[in-house]
């Protein structure tokens, strides 16, 4: 099989594509597309619809969502063939004489929460260029410049990092941009909107806020000044931001999909509930978010992996740093949210309880490494997983934060508490020339942590990320002063995540997690529930001859010292009964100093 696609070269293109989007149709959620492409006359040429997405590191572009494709040339039809072997392509014979062709087509975004992720509801836009538009093969995508306008619904307002040149009626025209820049600056657009500066330096910060109602929008001056302090800390922490302007795009809806992020080097997608900042106490899983995202914008766009840049679109990426990527993006999200008052030090220990419980009761790991893992988005994307302590899924994002906790004690230690953590976000990620993107890899990785403190760095990171046990998982905990127990109480954060996921959290006692109705929505594999035979989905009738409910199973699991727990259940259309092998308690997971060490972790929460 012999690629008929043009590979990317490092050249200039001749001249620049125009690019119309019309995002008004909200009732139908179709986005109209028309496209003026600079061609040479008589040449054959190939358009690619991007298929790699690079924030989502997978396959994720959906082609099957571009209809009506029709090309014309000087006002006449011309014809298209889509490449046998790669749906992404489609091939082209430029007529004499022509020096552009005229593309047209629609986006059709997901109508339904049940087909995919929404961009467009009757209050909300989310432009997301990459899904918009074809370029040209041949060409890496920095080289190929692109002038964008995008036409809105009467009453909408826009945010991007885009520069608008002019707006007039719902029109908005972009200056021109590569397209590399295009597809890394998404348009969030919507009826109810605020903006907020945070900080009024040479490199100021946003936070656009966009919501399905007007009382979503109301932030608090605390919460403002508190924003504000956090940005200037990480600013401090990794030095020059590598952003002109930088807008934080936060959408305040239970319709865009969430809660979740997107990393841009200019700007980021915050998806949130609409209460986040009317609210906040109910939202303390996602006060890292917006960190995390900002962190990335440092860790993953200004520096990124080698084997995650690519010259177009539509060529594999190399996931296998996704560790360092995402995963100390994790660790310092989480630090961050801490430091600067986000999130309590209390309820920032409760999160690391739980990520280290999970990831300590981790079956997979016996077949399964964390190196194995950064590999998941390539295949997993978009799937679901069943079994997900057994087939693991994208763990970077919960033992990352253990990982790298376990780095910042051994710098800290190794230099007798001069340099930590800090100095590698500095050096390493900010270190660089703030007005150009590079990339690195593990050798420069492990040279840079070198260069803090000698120490064979390479082998301390293989040894994690090869591991098949969890020997050395919970090291950092250790090395800080704490340690991993488990009571009958669970914390704040433990009861967030129960609300967040509609269950009640069993994991770490009897192994699964339950809905109000009684509905099975996961089981630890072999843990008490699977040896018994209760499934995903099965629903569970009675415990201990009384009709369930979740007050009746925890009563039953505190009793089972002395009496075993037996449900029935109703499994694949038949009913049964079972008996859970399990004497114990509640168990919910939390961190407790260890007696007559030192609290490392009060040095990691402070302000540099």
């Amino acid at each position: 099989m012999t690629s008929t696609v043009p590979q990317a070269i490092d050249r200039a293109f001749p001249g620049t594509v125009l690019l119309a989007v019309d995002a008004s149709d909200t009732r139908h959620k179709v986005f109209h597309v028309h496209e003026k492409l600079p061609v040479v006359a008589g040449s054959d040429v190939t358009l690619l619809y991007p298929q790699w997405e690079t924030a989502s590191h997978a396959p994720t572009g959906l082609v099957s969502r571009l209809a009506g494709l029709m090309i014309r040339a000087d006002g006449d039809v011309v014809s298209w063939s889509r490449d046998p072997y790669n749906p992404f392509a489609f091939h082209v014979h430029v007529p004499s004489a022509v020096h552009s062709l005229d593309l047209d087509f629609q986006y059709l975004s997901p109508a339904t929460a049940h087909e995919g992720a929404l961009s467009m509801t009757p209050a909300l836009i989310n432009v997301q260029w990459q899904s918009m538009l074809m370029y040209p093969a041949g060409y890496y995508v920095r080289d190929i410049p692109f002038a964008a306008t995008l036409k809105l619904p009467p009453k909408f307002s826009a945010f991007t990092s885009l520069t608008v040149m002019h707006a007039t009626d719902g029109l908005l025209q972009m200056a021109p941009v590569s397209l590399e820049a295009l597809v890394d600056s998404p348009v969030y657009a919507g009826m109810h909107t605020r903006q907020i500066q945070l900080t009024h330096d040479a490199h100021p910060v946003f936070l656009d806020l966009l919501a399905d109602t007007s009382p979503s929008l109301a932030v608090s001056d605390d919460t403002i000044a508190r924003f504000a302090r956090t940005v200037q800390g990480t600013e401090q922490l990794f030095g020059t931001p590598p952003w002109q302007r930088y807008e934080m795009l936060v959408s305040l809806s239970d319709d865009f999909p969430g809660p979740g992020g997107t990393e841009h080097l200019s700007s980021a997608e915050n998806n949130l509930a609409p209460d986040f900042f009317t609210n906040e106490h109910q939202h303390v899983l996602e006060s890292d978010l917006i960190w995390h995202e900002l962190v990335h914008a440092w860790n993953g766009k200004h520096r990124v992996p080698q084997g995650l840049w690519t010259a177009d679109f539509n060529m594999p990426a190399d996931d296998s740093l996704l560790w360092v990527y995402e995963g100390q993006t994790q660790f310092w999200g989480e630090v961050l949210a801490a430091r600067y008052g986000e999130r309590s030090r209390q309820d920032t220990l409760d999160q690391w309880a739980f990520e280290a419980a999970t990831m300590q009761a981790l079956p997979a790991r016996t077949w399964k490494s964390l190196a194995d893992s950064s590999l998941d988005p390539v295949f997993d994307a978009g799937h679901h997983v069943t079994w997900k302590d057994w087939q693991r899924r994208e763990d970077y994002y919960l033992e990352g934060p253990l990982f790298w906790l376990d780095i910042d004690a051994e710098l800290r230690q190794r230099s007798h508490g001069k340099y930590s953590l800090n100095d590698l976000a500095r050096r390493f990620f900010g270190g660089t020339n703030p007005d150009e993107t590079s990339t690195y890899t593990f050798v420069d990785l492990c040279e840079a942590l070198n260069r803090i403190t000698p120490n064979d760095w390479a082998g301390l990171l293989k040894q994690k990320l090869d591991s098949h046990d969890d020997q050395g998982l919970l090291d950092g905990l250790t090395k800080n002063g704490y340690k991993l127990v488990f009571d009958a109480t669970p914390t704040t954060y433990f009861l967030q995540n129960e609300q967040e996921n509609g269950v009640t959290d069993l994991s770490f006692s009897i192994g699964l997690t339950v809905d109000a109705k009684g509905v099975v929505r996961s089981v630890a594999w072999e843990g008490p529930a699977f040896r018994a035979g209760v499934s995903v989905g099965t629903r569970i009738q009675m415990v201990d001859g009384a009709a369930f409910s979740v007050v009746n199973l925890k009563a039953a699991i505190t009793a089972s010292d002395h009496q075993a727990i037996q449900l029935a259940i109703e499994a694949d259309g038949g009913d049964s009964t079972v008996e859970i092998p399990y004497h114990g308690a509640l168990r919910y997971p939390h961190l407790a100093r260890i007696p007559g060490t030192k609290d490392g972790l009060a040095t990691v929460f402070a302000v540099p």
